[in-house]
């Protein structure tokens, strides 16, 4: 009980400052150092941005340190055959055109079309044009044309020590020499 006497009484006599002004002892009874505005003739500099931009919770994408966005490794890459699994388009088969590895989706050829409505010029008239539209990832899957199956993709090593992708249910490895021989002929000729 006398502890708690002396603490209520070292409390009591302990004043509690407003800011900007100080104390002359501190609770242990050390004199204080005085809080005074910066001196005359210093600037402290404090940097303000007048615009700030915050983006939506969908809208926000993972940047590494040096603000580039993190591109994710996809089961698919250019030229592959699949088969659409799921949406509007589901069950239809194409080729792959193109990739964004940042959003994690494909362009199949001619499957999922969009009209785009381009403005006119003074030289020609305005139009609807028919794209393709950007399909999920993991809305599509690897094709088998031979075996007319849809497959889900595995990773193996040949016996020269490469690494080669091939469709679990056929065992049919898709990455090849020759095809990527083709692909990149088709894509230097377009």
């Amino acid at each position: 009980m006398a502890g708690v006497a002396a603490l209520q009484g070292a409390m009591a006599s302990l004043s509690i400052s407003a800011p900007g002004t100080a104390s002359t002892s501190s609770f242990w009874g050390n004199p204080l150092a005085t809080f005074s505005a910066a001196p005359t003739g210093v600037r402290f500099m404090v940097k303000t941005c007048p615009i700030q931009m915050r983006l939506k919770r969908w809208e926000r994408k993972k940047c590494k340190p040096n603000s580039l966005p993190v591109l994710r490794k996809m089961h698919v890459k250019i030229g592959d055959t699949v088969q659409v699994i799921a949406g509007r388009e589901k069950g239809k088969v194409g080729e792959v055109s193109r990739l964004f590895k940042h959003n994690s989706t494909v362009i199949v050829k001619d499957l999922n079309l969009k009209s785009k409505h381009k403005k006119g010029t003074d030289d020609e008239p305005g139009e609807i044009v028919m794209i393709e539209g950007p399909i999920h990832s993991s809305n599509v899957m690897l094709y088998s044309k031979e075996k007319n199956v849809a497959s889900r993709v595995g990773h193996k090593f040949l016996e020269d020590g490469t690494k080669v992708r091939y469709l679990i249910k056929t065992g049919e490895i898709i990455d090849s020499t020759e095809n990527w021989v083709n692909v990149f002929k088709e894509g230097s000729s377009e």
